[in-house]
């Protein structure tokens, strides 16, 4: 089973070459999205889809391709095809790497 991935960057929405460069097999470099592929047979994930900018750069990319998220928010819900959970639009989802770690003293410590 062979991984793709590839990146678009959602603050300025620029899909850098580099970035969107995939390795298909250790023989062959190509770009997505282009005439070649559609994104038939692909499986796009990801962990949110907010407003739905990303999502249009990833459809435009490949367009046949099934993009499932774990939350889907109400503007970009139209533009997946499989999400786990819909949450309201105003929702701020705190992810664990978004998170930076603190050190909190043990109990035993503090009694």
């Amino acid at each position: 089973m062979e991984a793709t991935t590839f990146c678009v960057s959602p603050s300025t929405l620029a899909v850098r070459s580099s970035a969107i460069v995939a390795r298909r097999s250790a023989s062959a470099d190509r770009s997505v999205g282009s005439a070649a592929d559609s994104g038939k047979d692909w499986l796009i994930i990801d962990d949110l889809v907010d407003t739905g900018r990303t999502a249009q750069e990833v459809r435009r990319l490949l367009p046949e391709a099934h993009f499932a998220t774990v939350y889907a928010k109400p503007a970009g819900r139209p533009l997946v095809d499989t999400f786990i959970t819909e949450v309201s639009q105003d929702t701020w989802i705190l992810f664990p790497w978004d998170i930076e770690p603190q050190f909190i003293q043990p109990i035993s410590k503090r009694l």
